[in-house]
């Protein structure tokens, strides 16, 4: 076996040495009297496990109209009924380990038993109880090949190996453990960051007395302290000095500066947006670009807006600060429209007015404040005397809402019914020296 690479001999040599532990077991009396331990203390495990869990359960299980916090904690705990059966068996284990090592002076079988033991309650704890998608995979891919590495009993060299190996970028260096446990420490942060961001906009969201305004910029403060702690968090975690840090920050913010003045000034934007309230989510707005719409989702760089035909519009946030902005519904004030319509010359008009009035004001959307419905003489058509009526509603005429065509629906239907003609152009038409002959 000479002349084979360095690694192909540490793995052989991996494997003799494995090779002679399993030969002491098999050959050894302490080693059968430990496995016999071993498969006694599953076997209890397991019937107590079949005969508690139904305890447990009914125990935990909460009716189906308590929906308080000591019910969702019941149920927390319930979810993790799984790990009752390798846990149960790790503690047994643990106390057949005492007794062997009393008698025999070894427990090397009993301690790889439970250390198998710890591997199944990661299965477990992955396979069966996390249902976040991001913790399942971080569980399958990092805490499960750790545990199988604890199990074989090489989750010490696996490390010192890390350890060793160092990775160099120009004047750079640093190891493969640094960097595995950056990554690792990394993603727990941050999912922790997401869920409490969640968590803490959720809370904040429920505030109705406070501003719409006020909640949105409460969110967006909250996430950026939740996501710049864990950033700190971080760099703490992999040995990151961080003066280094602060000088390297103040040298890329100065080239940030320069290169990304639009995404700071839209940053900054929503800032001023938030605080001052003018301009909110839920909002109908129209800009001076002709981009109108529903404020549905103010992020930090732009706001978007739906349009009644379904699109979505993404107005950077400084358009709302330097040009003039419509606001349709701001702090959910009325709005007010106009349906013009033309009566016949034959027509008593000083009878109009009140009857379109009334007719309008039936329309349940129309309001009464600031202003009832008004009907207003416009002028001397062509073909007829032109009328417009005023009307107030809290809502936009367009999309779901048809408050100008309703309205002309009650005008003409009223107009009808007191048989007052709505006119249409007429031409006279003269022909000059008479009609020519055949």
């Amino acid at each position: 076996m000479d002349g084979q690479p360095e690694i192909v001999d540490k793995v052989l040599g991996y494997l003799m040495q494995g090779w002679e532990i399993a030969q002491g077991w098999l050959l050894s009396p302490a080693a059968w009297s430990q496995f016999a331990l071993l498969v006694v203390a599953f076997f209890s495990a397991w019937v107590v496990t079949r005969r508690v869990s139904p305890v447990l359960k009914n125990i935990l299980t909460p009716p189906e109209e308590q929906t308080h916090l000591f019910a969702g904690l019941r149920l927390f705990v319930l979810s993790f009924l799984p790990l009752l059966l390798p846990l149960l068996a790790y503690l047994l284990t643990a106390v057949g380990e005492e007794v062997t090592r009393s008698l025999f002076g070894s427990g090397a079988v009993i301690a790889f038993g439970k250390r198998l033991l710890l591997f199944l309650a990661a299965r477990a704890l992955v396979n069966k109880i996390v249902k976040d998608p991001f913790l399942r995979l971080l569980g399958k891919y990092v805490l499960v090949p750790i545990m199988a590495l604890y199990a074989l009993g090489l989750l010490p060299l696996a490390t010192t190996y890390l350890s060793e190996t160092i990775i160099r970028l120009g004047n750079i260096s640093f190891s493969l453990m640094s960097l595995v446990r950056g990554i690792i420490a990394g993603s727990v942060l941050f999912w922790l960051g997401r869920w409490s961001n969640d968590q803490s906009a959720s809370y904040i969201q429920r505030q109705k007395e406070l501003p719409p305004a006020t909640r949105q910029l409460a969110v967006k403060a909250a996430e950026i302290v939740i996501f710049g702690v864990a950033f700190l968090l971080l760099l703490n975690i992999m040995g990151i000095n961080l003066s280094t840090i602060a000088v390297l920050g103040g040298a890329i913010g100065v080239g940030l500066g320069f290169g990304l003045q639009k995404i700071a000034a839209n940053f900054i934007s929503g800032v001023i947006l938030l605080l001052e309230g003018q301009a909110t989510v839920g909002d109908y707005v129209a800009l001076d670009g002709g981009e109108a719409g529903t404020i549905v989702k103010m992020t930090a760089r732009a706001a978007i807006l739906e349009t009644f035909d379904g699109r979505w519009i993404m107005v950077p946030n400084e358009d709302f600060i330097t040009t003039r902005v419509t606001n349709y519904s701001d702090s959910g004030s009325a709005n007010r429209y106009e349906a013009d319509f033309s009566v016949s010359y034959d027509t008593d008009i000083n009878t109009i007015p009140a009857i379109v009035e009334a007719a309008v004001a039936t329309h349940k959307d129309v309001l009464d404040k600031p202003y009832p419905p008004d009907c207003e003489l416009r002028g001397f058509g062509d073909s007829g005397i032109d009328f417009s009526v005023e009307f107030w509603v809290n809502g936009l005429d367009d999309g779901p809402n048809k408050y100008t065509s309703d309205v002309l629906f009650l005008i003409w239907n009223a107009l009808k019914d007191n048989g007052i003609e709505i006119p249409y152009p007429h031409r006279v038409v003269e022909i000059k020296g008479g009609l020519p002959t055949a």
